[in-house]
């Protein structure tokens, strides 16, 4: 095989290798960013415990057992 070509391809390989890696980290990037807007919103709504002890308070305060 001749050795220019051989580099060629080599080069041409590790290219592709390094914008594979590039696209990999900017999705892991979008990702991350993506889960934080998720968990702010998440944070930011109220549980559905809590809205239901807003309508109903007596809710659920008291269990009663019987064996």
């Amino acid at each position: 095989m001749d050795i220019a070509k051989l580099s060629t391809m080599m080069s041409m390989s590790k290219i592709q290798s390094d914008v594979g890696m590039a696209m990999l980290s900017k999705q892991l990037d979008t990702f991350k960013d993506l889960g934080q807007g998720l968990v702010e919103t998440l944070d930011a709504t109220p549980s559905a415990s809590a809205m239901e002890l807003s309508v109903n308070p007596a809710v659920g305060g008291n269990i009663d057992i019987s064996v």
